[in-house]
């Protein structure tokens, strides 16, 4: 019946968040087949822009799941930056780590006035927890770190009051939609970080009649 389910109904059981990690990965292999080397495919929808999720590791069988939510201009054609963030952080870990690259939101196209609004933050943070939740009811047991860049700390931020991680963490950051830490009203710890010569420095942190995303994170205060 699942094999059957995954010939008649690829898109729908390669989509569907806390169906068994192998049935989604052999669902998307008759979808998304060759289209990603080195990675494994948990969820591909080709509608529109096209979103993904890619695995590399076992996430069944890892000692920590690590999962990297990506800024603007990344969807299912565009996943060149996030892969190249995700496979490096599993080199840093020796390989222990299962990482997901999770391309699993409508992402802001350039630094318009959708990366200013929180419409596509609030949308990607309602996926975010879905996936997670996903993966527990899969199995994956370790609770997983949450690496959010760019427009993408803005869905973790807005996700963090409900979304169960091990660690939150933050870079490039615009803003969380949070004045602080304790207003994340999350258990996970949190970490922030930034290039000196990254240009989000240049973006104001602010939030006036819905645009900008609030403080700096890695404000000192």
């Amino acid at each position: 019946e699942r094999r059957r389910l995954v010939r008649e109904h690829p898109t729908v059981v390669g989509n569907l968040d806390g169906a068994p990690l192998e049935l989604r990965y052999a669902a998307n292999s008759r979808t998304a087949e060759g289209r990603y080397p080195g990675a494994r495919v948990l969820a591909h929808d080709a509608r529109g822009r096209g979103q993904t999720v890619l695995v590399y590791g076992d996430l069944a069988t890892a000692e920590r799941v690590a999962v990297v939510v990506p800024g603007s201009d990344v969807d299912a054609g565009r996943m060149g930056s996030l892969t190249r963030k995700a496979t490096a952080l599993r080199e840093a870990t020796g390989g222990r780590t299962a990482v997901v690259a999770w391309a699993g939101y409508t992402t802001p196209v350039g630094v318009g006035l959708d990366a200013a609004s929180g419409e596509l933050a609030e949308a990607g943070a309602e996926r975010l927890l879905r996936f997670a939740e996903g993966l527990r009811a899969a199995g994956v047991r370790p609770e997983p770190s949450v690496f959010c860049h760019s427009y993408g700390s803005v869905v973790c931020g807005l996700a963090a009051h409900r979304l169960k991680a091990k660690d939150l963490v933050v870079f490039g950051s615009p803003g969380m939609r949070a004045e602080n830490v304790a207003a994340l009203r999350t258990d996970a710890r949190v970490w922030a970080a930034k290039d000196p010569t990254d240009w989000i420095d240049r973006v104001p942190n602010v939030a006036v009649a819905g645009l900008g995303h609030g403080t700096d994170p890695t404000a000192p205060e």
